[in-house]
């Protein structure tokens, strides 16, 4: 899986001429991607159907007047192009270049005669809409030559889909530099994919040698979780070797991502249509009762998920009432008792939804069970007071012993920002010495990452291959040590309650109401986060009491809450410099300035 993205560097740059020598001054800047991300996709499929061209021409034109259907043959390896598409248009993009005078209409005859699956793609594209400016500004054979060029070098033969996910997030991040736009979401770093499958498939190494397995990821951008998964699971040379058959599913909501990632499931003959448009949360393209083996994720984090929230509520006030099963769910309230809550995060950030939405698509553990890696920011740890549905979630997922280990990365990995982010693992299926515990690692400092030798983006550090096999060590080895502590479930567990303290009048004096209880100032009510080990009566007498000899707390309405801090457990204390080192620093700066500091202070 390894990949020397320097080597790429080349026909990226290259396809980038295209704005200049092309599209300036025919669109504008914010528009070149809906052209060149195309024709990047298009001009692949292309170079993958143009050694069995001649074949595919002569089996269509035999049998399409003879066979209501003839998508069987033209897909097939004897009297086909041998991948799950074919082209029935005489042209090739390179054929089109021969006849310049026509080129326009010989263009749109050539996307028509793509397969359905790839109309799909073109339509997800929007591709179609740019042709009229083609003709009118007449750069359609122009920018046909450009992507015939041999610098532009696409093919599947040479060019990986884990290589193409990286030259997309290279030209996509250029686009949104020169146009000023939001990051967005994009890919995930390679390197992080590579740890992400190795966490989920390692462990379980010997239980998928052999047999059928379904991987899935609900964001599935451009489909490089999934394919680097399958890879590596597979690989003769590889760790696993597996001989299995491996299924891969996914589902994208952004037509440019969609369409990306449905080409290369096609370059790859896997089933395009185990791909789907649509958004994961409102719009599930699967069957509800499907369940998948593995997972692997990066859902927006930071993002509205309103529109999903709008389809979803079937309520009719203020409150969001969602009957979906996959966010309606059991949490023990303060008694231990068991109540069925609609967990649905804020609607700025839905991160933490898709969670919800990959634990509902876990196998049973009587088949199999699964395993889920989901990349998060710091918000999925610790966002939402005790009682709201973020913590209700991560109650959820840690009173049902579902988390195994959460991996913090180091900052900067990502192209689009510089924020600190986890790796979750997640499975059904714990092994004995796991259960009821939880793996944190801290994998954010140096020894863990190598500084880029030129930045892309925010990106400016990487994991390399020791780097990965580290932090491997460290999740097998499930020991304590500086980089990794283990704690119970019930650890990151809190009781928050609330405490009172009695209004006074103007002379001090406590205020009772008609009762003889006294009354609680509004002003003066604070709260406190009991850890759920202890005794909240012990706890109160401890830490509220000696400071607050009249402070009460009301025993029938507390809240539940869970968080989990990385910064209290492997916050480091770096303690202050003396202050005879601190002077001598000083009198060494006047020296080296000759006295200009004291001609200032003085």
């Amino acid at each position: 899986m390894n990949l020397n993205t320097q080597n790429l560097q080349s026909i990226i740059n290259f396809i980038w001429t295209v704005a200049d020598d092309v599209l300036i001054n025919k669109f504008l800047e914010n528009q070149y991607q809906d052209v060149i991300l195309p024709m990047t996709v298009l001009r692949r499929l292309d170079l993958a159907l143009e050694p069995t061209k001649d074949k595919v021409l002569k089996t269509h034109n035999e049998f399409k007047s003879k066979i209501d259907n003839v998508s069987g043959l033209l897909t097939s390896e004897l009297h086909g192009s041998g991948l799950a598409f074919y082209n029935t248009s005489p042209f090739t993009m390179k054929k089109l270049l021969a006849d310049p005078k026509n080129i326009d209409t010989n263009f749109l005859d050539y996307l028509n005669g793509f397969s359905e699956n790839v109309q799909d793609i073109i339509t997800k594209f929007k591709f179609r809409n740019q042709l009229k400016t083609f003709e009118e500004t007449g750069i359609t054979f122009s920018l046909i030559e450009k992507f015939c060029n041999p610098k532009v070098e696409l093919s599947p033969d040479k060019i990986s889909p884990m290589a193409m996910g990286y030259m997309f997030e290279d030209l996509i991040r250029r686009f949104n530099e020169k146009t000023n736009a939001a990051a967005g979401r994009h890919f995930t770093p390679r390197e992080i994919i590579e740890l992400m499958t190795h966490l989920v498939y390692l462990p379980v190494k010997d239980k998928i040698q052999k047999g059928t397995f379904l991987v899935y990821d609900p964001c599935a951008g451009s489909g490089a979780m999934l394919t680097q998964s399958k890879l590596f699971a597979t690989d003769p040379e590889g760790e696993i070797k597996s001989t299995a058959t491996f299924h891969l599913y996914g589902q994208e909501n952004t037509g440019e991502m969609y369409a990306t990632c449905k080409s290369d499931m096609l370059l790859k003959n896997e089933d395009p249509d185990k791909i789907k448009f649509g958004s994961t949360l409102s719009e599930y393209g699967f069957d509800p009762e499907l369940k998948f083996n593995f997972m692997l994720t990066n859902p927006p984090y930071g993002t509205t998920w309103k529109q999903d929230i709008d389809n979803l509520n079937v309520g009719t006030g203020k409150k969001v009432e969602i009957k979906d099963r996959r966010f309606n769910l059991k949490i023990k309230n303060f008694k231990g008792e068991l109540e069925e809550t609609c967990l649905t995060s804020r609607s700025n950030d839905g991160q933490l939804m898709f969670m919800l939405h990959m634990l509902s698509k876990m196998k049973d553990p009587k088949d199999g069970g699964s395993r889920i890696a989901s990349v998060h920011n710091g918000s999925a740890l610790f966002t939402g007071d005790a009682g709201s549905s973020e913590s209700g979630i991560r109650q959820y997922i840690l009173e049902n012993d579902l988390l195994e280990c959460i991996i913090q990365l180091p900052n900067d990995m990502f192209y689009n920002t510089g924020i600190t982010t986890y790796i979750w693992l997640l499975t059904n299926v714990k092994e004995e010495r796991r259960k009821g515990k939880v793996q944190l690692i801290n994998a954010s400092s140096e020894g863990f990452y190598k500084n880029m030798r030129k930045p892309l983006g925010d990106k400016r550090v990487e994991l390399g291959a020791q780097d990965i096999l580290k932090i491997q060590e460290l999740y097998f080895a499930f020991e304590e040590n500086e980089y990794s502590m283990i704690f119970e479930n019930e650890d990151f567990g809190f009781y928050q309650i609330t405490v009172h303290l009695p209004e006074r009048d103007e002379k001090g004096k406590i205020i009772k109401d008609s009762k003889g209880n006294p009354k609680s100032d509004s002003e003066l009510k604070d709260y406190e986060k009991v850890p759920m080990k202890e005794s909240i009566a012990e706890y109160f007498k401890r830490e509220v009491l000696p400071f607050a000899p009249d402070a009460w707390y009301d025993k029938t309405k507390m809240k539940v809450g869970y968080e989990i801090s990385f910064t209290k457990y492997f916050y480091k204390h770096e303690p202050l410099r003396d202050l005879s080192d601190i002077e001598n620093d000083i009198m060494q700066l006047e020296k080296e300035t000759d006295g200009l500091l004291n001609e200032i202070v003085s």
